[in-house]
């Protein structure tokens, strides 16, 4: 290692992240080394813009291929990690790298590489009375800022769509996948560099909180940060960032099963809803039933019993499913039960009078992500589509289905949950922006 003899130089080296551990307690000297990083990022995404989109889709595709060769790294790193969280903790199927997920990345990547490009797509073009013609075309915005939680995946996912749409990409992972997110980093690192393309359009920064402050406030380096986590984490993200910030993940999820909801479609989809990946921010947390059909409950939660779910449920839903689920998973709701993104096997039931009932409910607890009506009512489906406020909306289908690649867009970068901007699944098109280009024989404004 080698730094400068004193903070007043801002040029030094450090590897990262072997030794930066060694600064933290100079704030002014790792204030200086994520600079320098991003600086290396801002310059690299001016390179990029420079890279043919043929090109781009040739190295995704050789992304994809080095993912085979590398497996066996890439899984010993991703072990280290898991050996030092609980096998128990909701968040560690989130970690876990298998042979199955890393061949379903590098199919994600090539489906990325065979996307069209977003960029370069005049959106808006017209000619004025004085001659002037106008095009409205979509750019890159530039560089991207990723901060998320103990997902690896997720990685692989930023910088393909990243690279894809002409954008550099900052990563800030968590400590929990530090491990996973430096192979994979190095590994992504080596093709660029086999290709003739600058690394550092993809870089890695330390999994410390100094990094997520450096991050937040790296103003004129970042154009674009994008929270991927827990409630806290994109609270703390919207509140503290100085750079424009797109919220995304924190999902609390209901579904509603209505007084003409099928027995079958219910049982199916409330079931897949729960318990395909339970870690998710899709998974189902609050089913909603109307009280005419209190009777059906303990059939539409019998298959949750078998993934042992444990069930939360108000007074009415608990009384209905007493003696029709077990007992060991079966508890009364309490004030904090609703509202609650549970992460985990266990969800909680509510009692609605009325589909009125219903959507009051997912407007006071839902997070705005992905609800779901089960009715053959197409009037009651329709009302509830048109009611509720959310970036996904299903009529008798599973909130599983909230995602990229099942969206068409190749993956995602996440799913916003708010107004502002893009809302839902986030690909390429998402994370672009545009710019005017304007064209006289000069014309003169009076």
């Amino acid at each position: 290692m080698r730094i400068d003899d004193c903070c007043h130089q801002s040029s030094f080296i450090l590897p990262f992240p072997s030794l930066y551990l060694a600064v933290l307690g100079n704030c002014s000297i790792f204030a200086s080394y994520m600079i320098e990083t991003l600086k290396k990022v801002k310059a690299a995404s001016k390179e990029l813009a420079m890279i043919s989109d043929e090109k781009r889709n040739k190295i995704l595709e050789s992304i994809a291929d080095a993912i085979a060769v590398h497996e066996g790294e890439l899984l010993e790193a991703n072990a280290q990690d898991l050996a030092l969280m609980d096998k128990n903790n909701p968040l560690y199927d989130r970690l876990q790298l298998t042979h199955e997920r890393l061949e379903g990345i590098a199919s994600d990547m090539r489906h990325v590489a065979a996307l069209p490009s977003p960029l370069g797509h005049i959106l808006k073009e017209s000619t004025l009375p004085n001659g002037l013609r106008l095009k409205r075309i979509s750019v890159p915005f530039g560089v991207i800022g990723m901060i998320y939680e103990a997902r690896p995946n997720v990685s692989f996912d930023v910088f393909s769509l990243c690279f894809k749409s002409g954008n550099a990409s900052v990563l800030k992972g968590s400590k929990s996948a530090d491990n996973s997110n430096r192979a994979i980093v190095k590994m992504i690192h080596g093709v660029l560099e086999e290709n003739g393309v600058n690394p550092s359009v993809v870089e890695l920064l330390p999994a410390t909180h100094e990094a997520t402050g450096e991050m937040l406030n790296a103003v004129g380096y970042i154009d674009l940060c994008i929270p991927r986590g827990g409630k806290r984490l994109i609270e703390f993200v919207r509140d503290t960032a100085r750079v424009p910030v797109i919220e995304t993940g924190a999902g609390v999820v209901n579904t509603y099963f209505d007084k003409d909801g099928d027995i079958e479609k219910g049982k199916r989809i409330i079931n897949n809803a729960k318990t395909r990946r339970v870690s998710v921010c899709n998974a189902l947390d609050c089913l909603i039933i109307h009280g005419d059909r209190l009777a059906d409950l303990g059939t539409l939660c019998a298959p949750l019993a078998d993934s042992n779910v444990r069930i939360y449920a108000d007074e009415e839903a608990f009384n209905a499913l007493k003696g029709n689920y077990p007992d060991g998973l079966l508890h009364p709701a309490d004030a904090d039960t609703f509202g609650t993104e549970f992460m985990d096997y266990a969800m909680a039931i509510k009692t609605a009078k009325d589909e009125a009932d219903a959507l009051n409910h997912i407007s006071q607890y839902g997070s705005g992500h992905s609800e779901c009506i089960i009715t053959e009512n197409e009037a009651a489906a329709r009302l509830f589509q048109s009611q509720v406020d959310a970036a996904c909306v299903y009529w008798n289908a599973p909130t599983s289905f909230t995602d990229g690649a099942q969206f068409g867009l190749g993956a995602e970068i996440g799913i916003s949950t708010q107004k502002l901007g893009p809302r839902g699944p986030m690909g390429l098109e998402e994370i672009t922006t545009y710019k005017w280009i304007i064209e006289g024989e000069g014309q003169i404004r009076n």
